[in-house]
């Protein structure tokens, strides 16, 4: 059955419905709410943080959020990271870079355009950060032959490393890893898995991604002030 606009009023229909199809009162899945929520909530906060940036910024990075949610559900749900997700999620991350630190201006008198590179001296720090936050996983995905990482989860991390840059992936990557550890003792602790069971680490690797780049910064400069100073 073709939903009406006031079927998919996101959370509000959900709870107008009392979770069921307004036509087959089939029960709706409390994952739609919930993956609605965590779009609203994220949104927030990234309008809160970055409010002051330009509305081509905040576009961008609403649009990669979006894209993050969706991965995050999917590898989730189905233990698998899609290209179709993640191959655009890539390109739009390096043209902002592009865009970045390229400044474009017209020529005077003609009606061609030029890209004059500016501030080149900062790109080398999320190029970097993708090639070896890349490169760690390809190592870890090489030598455990698939067994210990997927494919997908080397791509995403080059994609964490173009948009986080350096620091903030190694923020990324020990979250992801810490949250990993933690939720996986209590699944082994609660027998809902065993010692050979898979765990998808996508969703550990978009959580890390979305709490270094909001506080990513911040929990360096405790980190550094707290042990190294």
């Amino acid at each position: 059955h073709t939903l009406s606009w006031r079927d998919l009023i996101p959370v509000a229909s959900f709870l107008l419905l009392g979770g069921k199809c307004r036509y087959c009162k089939k029960r709706i899945s409390i994952q739609y709410p919930l993956v609605e929520l965590a779009c609203a909530c994220i949104f927030l906060l990234i309008f809160n943080e970055f409010s002051n940036f330009l509305i081509f910024k905040l576009v961008y990075l609403l649009a990669i959020s979006s894209l993050l949610i969706v991965l995050f559900v999917y590898d989730l749900k189905y233990y698998i990271l899609p290209d179709k997700i993640l191959f655009p999620a890539i390109g739009m991350v390096v043209l902002y870079r592009l865009i970045e630190f390229g400044t474009l201006n017209h020529w005077e008198f003609i009606g061609n355009w030029k890209l004059e590179i500016g501030n080149l001296g900062q790109l080398p720090s999320p190029l970097l950060a993708g090639v070896l936050a890349g490169a760690f996983f390809l190592a870890i995905f090489l030598l455990s032959r698939g067994r210990a990482m997927g494919f997908g989860d080397v791509k995403l991390a080059l994609f964490m490393g173009l948009f986080l840059g350096w620091p903030n992936i190694l923020v990324a990557l020990f979250l992801a890893f810490l949250l990993g550890a933690i939720i996986g003792v209590a699944l082994l602790a609660l027998k809902k898995k065993g010692l050979k069971s898979e765990v998808p680490f996508g969703p550990f690797l978009v959580t890390g991604t979305f709490l270094a780049f909001l506080w990513g910064e911040s929990m360096v400069q405790w980190y550094w002030n707290r042990f190294l100073v």
